[in-house]
């Protein structure tokens, strides 16, 4: 068997990452619609001794950075995660592994849902609070488990075969 056919076409790379990205950003905006229904801003419920669940939104980047940049902020956020997103394309072209769609598709899913919540909110809606006694790690939602399972998957596959993956 020749080794140009075992390529995967774009056709075919789409039908492995689609279903991730459906998944995550369906989990993504369905969570944050159950929160909003179901909680006042800022408004925490005790889970665990060490989780919580709390509506808060987040205008800004990763852990709040650039929050209050002031009007058209959502947009703003909005415009840069895309830009963020073009690499992906070269790496979903490139991909030779179903576990590098998959993992792509994960990042792609998570980043679309937080689109969604900027541009429809003005900000991103996060329910996740774990902490530690008084120490709380930022709280975060479903897209960003997604972006960051799909990188620690990236990752791994990196490591695990080296540049081709």
């Amino acid at each position: 068997m020749r080794s140009d056919q075992h390529k995967l076409t774009a056709g075919r790379k789409l039908l492995v990452a689609l279903p991730w990205v459906i998944l995550s950003l369906g989990l993504d905006l369905a969570t944050k619609q159950l929160v909003l229904r179901e909680f006042t801003l800022l408004e925490v419920r005790p889970v665990t001794g060490f989780f919580n669940l709390v509506l808060v939104e987040n205008q800004g980047a990763a852990f709040s950075l650039f929050s209050g940049e002031g009007s058209y902020q959502g947009l703003k956020m909005a415009l840069l995660a895309v830009l963020a997103m073009i690499p992906l394309i070269y790496f979903f072209l490139d991909a030779k592994r179903s576990s590098v769609l998959a993992a792509l598709g994960l990042i792609l899913g998570g980043a679309l849902g937080n689109i969604h919540d900027r541009l429809r909110y003005n900000a991103v809606v996060d329910f996740l609070d774990f902490h530690y006694l008084d120490h709380h790690w930022p709280a975060f939602n479903v897209a960003d488990t997604a972006i960051v399972v799909g990188v620690g998957l990236l990752l791994w596959a990196g490591f695990k075969e080296g540049r081709s993956v």
